[in-house]
C-alpha cells in the first residue's frame, strides 16, 4: 500500500481558485521550485476562509502538500497528472474543476473517501450533517480527532469549490447544482483517479461510474471498449458479458 492510502493530509481548506492559480504555472512552464516559491508569495496573505489577513507561513505550510498533487505528484501518478495536464490545456479555466478532483483524489485517497461518504448520504436524503459524515470515517480511519478535523476541512473545501451548500443549520449541507460531463476523456480521467484511489488499483466499472464520490458530477456513458481505446493506462478485464473489471495497467 502507498503512504498516500494511509495519509489525511487535507489540513486546511483548499481553496479552487489556489488549485487554479497552480495550474496555469504548470500551463506556463514553471519548474516545481519556482511554483513553490510563487505560492508561498501568493499565500503570505491567505485565510482558510479564502479572505486576507496575517496567515502567511501557516497557511502555505498546510497547503502545500495538495497544491502540489499537480506539479509534484508522487512517482506512481506522474503519467496520470501528464495525462491531466495535456486535457487542462484543452480546456478553458473554468472546466477545470473535474480535473482538480481527478488529480486531489489521486494523491489524496482521503479526499475521495469524504467524497464517497458524502455522496452516499446525499443520496438517502436531502440534508446532511457533518456529524454523520464524521461518523461514517470514523468506521474507515478510527476515532481520532485528526479525523474528524482534516474531514471538516475536506467538506468546507467542497463548499468553498460550489459542489456542496450551506443550508440554514450550521453543520448541514444540501447538494449543490450537478455538473454534467459530456467530455467522454475526462469522465474516464475521473474513472482512473477512483482507480488510484485503492490500493489494489482496481474496480468494477459499474461500481466505478456509480461512486457517489462523484457526487457533483452526471458522467455519460462509458463502456470497456471505449476506455480500452482510450485509456492505454487501464487494463479491461472482462468477466462474463456485463462484468468489466478495470485495473491500473502497472498493477499487473
Amino acid at each position: 500500500m502507498s503512504k498516500r492510502h494511509e495519509k489525511i493530509g487535507i489540513k486546511q481548506v483548499i481553496r479552487l481558485e489556489w488549485m487554479d492559480h497552480v495550474l496555469n504555472m504548470l500551463l506556463a512552464g514553471m519548474e516545481p521550485e519556482s511554483i513553490r516559491t510563487e505560492l508561498k508569495s501568493y499565500l503570505a496573505d491567505k485565510k482558510q476562509s479564502g479572505g486576507t489577513g496575517e496567515r502567511g507561513e501557516k497557511t502555505y505550510l498546510m497547503a502545500i502538500g495538495p497544491l502540489s498533487a499537480w506539479f509534484d505528484p508522487e512517482p506512481e501518478l506522474i503519467d496520470f497528472r501528464d495525462h491531466a495536464l495535456t486535457m487542462a490545456s484543452k480546456l478553458q479555466q473554468k472546466q477545470w474543476l473535474p480535473l482538480h478532483w481527478a488529480i486531489l483524489s489521486a494523491a489524496y485517497p482521503f479526499w475521495f473517501n469524504v467524497a464517497t461518504q458524502t455522496g452516499r448520504l446525499l443520496n438517502l436524503q436531502e440534508q446532511i450533517t457533518q456529524r454523520q459524515i464524521f461518523n461514517r470515517l470514523k468506521e474507515q480511519y478510527g476515532d481520532r480527532e485528526t479525523v474528524s478535523r482534516n474531514a471538516r476541512y475536506t467538506i468546507r473545501s467542497f463548499v468553498a469549490w460550489g459542489v456542496l451548500k450551506d443550508s440554514e443549520s450550521k453543520g448541514c449541507y444540501e447538494k449543490s447544482n450537478i455538473m454534467t460531463i459530456q467530455d467522454k476523456d475526462l469522465a474516464i480521467l475521473l474513472i482512473e483517479a477512483a482507480l488510484h484511489t485503492t490500493p489494489e488499483g482496481k474496480g468494477a466499472l459499474r461500481l466505478l461510474i456509480s461512486s457517489p464520490a462523484f457526487f457533483p458530477f452526471e458522467l455519460p456513458v462509458l463502456t470497456g471498449d471505449l476506455i480500452a481505446k482510450r485509456a492505454p493506462g487501464i487494463d479491461v478485464i472482462r468477466h462474463g458479458l456485463d462484468d468489466e473489471l478495470l485495473k491500473i495497467g502497472h498493477c499487473k
